[in-house]
């Protein structure tokens, strides 16, 4: 059986690491690392879960996430079929501000961007008008070597910066600070929801994964992610709903609830509301008037 890390190792022998993924999906783990992430995700979809909070990601979405944050990028459940032909593909940008880079950081010069990164420490969404001019600078990023590397990854960064104040961070506070294996204990509670979100879950099923009472279970999940184990499993579910819904597969909005873990329309609305702002029909209308 592997042994899961929550501290995942990035290459420490460039202050400055551009990586590009292709694979069959995500890796499917909550995770952190001690650099900053920018991802360009060039295929696929699914749910972006920062913190404790959830977002549905696609193809030419552009995020950045904080140093140390915790992030998952879970893939959606039919990248995980034998011989589906989907793939994932992404190029990231991984950088430490306290790190190598740190001088530079601390220039004077610097102190617009500096103050930027501290300010999204929590990440954020690009948003989708200015993601060509971030994804063209990260492809000149990434077809660069040495000084000109530098000089591209500043410009980049500058870039970015233009986007303070107008954007909201995807976490508004950062969490709890996580031990190695508090992390790995959070990370399998959440893989244990994200999996089974579809049928009834029982707080002694979520509770017995952790090998822990519901009692304790509950003081414990409410004290590493500031939210209730009921209103995670529900943004979980009305997330997931949000996404077939607006794919087109689904006749109405009953078929959806019902593959999404909800027990009646009367309370799928009402969680939907709840956690949406609106009703379902509402937030259909919503998004179908912006194409």
């Amino acid at each position: 059986m592997k042994v899961l890390q929550f501290t995942l190792p990035v290459a420490h022998d460039r202050a400055i690491i551009v990586q590009e993924d292709v694979m069959p999906h995500f890796y499917p783990h909550l995770h952190r690392h001690n650099e900053a992430q920018l991802i360009w995700i060039k295929e696929g979809e699914g749910t972006l879960v920062v913190d404790n909070h959830l977002y549905a990601f696609k193809a030419n979405d552009v995020y950045l996430l904080g140093a140390n944050q915790p992030h998952l990028f879970k893939s959606n459940a039919e990248y995980f079929q034998e011989d589906s032909g989907l793939q994932i593909q992404a190029l990231m940008i991984f950088f430490d501000p306290t790190g190598r880079l740190s001088p530079v950081f601390d220039l004077p010069e610097m102190q617009l961007v500096k103050s930027f990164l501290q300010q999204f420490q929590g990440g954020f969404k690009v948003p989708a008008k200015n993601c060509e001019v971030i994804i063209t600078q990260m492809l000149a990023v990434q077809n660069s070597q040495n000084q000109e590397l530098l000089t591209n990854f500043l410009q980049l960064v500058n870039n970015l910066c233009q986007y303070s104040g107008k954007e909201q961070p995807l976490a508004q506070s950062r969490s709890v600070s996580f031990s190695e294996n508090e992390g790995i204990r959070i990370a399998n509670i959440f893989s244990y929801i994200m999996q089974h979100y579809e049928r009834l879950i029982t707080l002694e099923e979520v509770a017995a994964q952790a090998h822990m009472t519901p009692q304790a279970f509950c003081r414990y999940f409410k004290k590493h992610t500031r939210q209730t184990f009921v209103s995670f499993l529900n943004e979980m579910r009305i997330n997931e709903a949000c996404k077939k819904l607006t794919s087109g597969r689904y006749e109405n909005i009953a078929t959806a609830a019902y593959t999404c873990g909800f027990n009646s329309v009367t309370n799928f609305n009402r969680v939907f509301k709840a956690v949406k702002g609106e009703s379902p029909k509402a937030y259909l209308e919503h998004y179908f008037s912006n194409f």
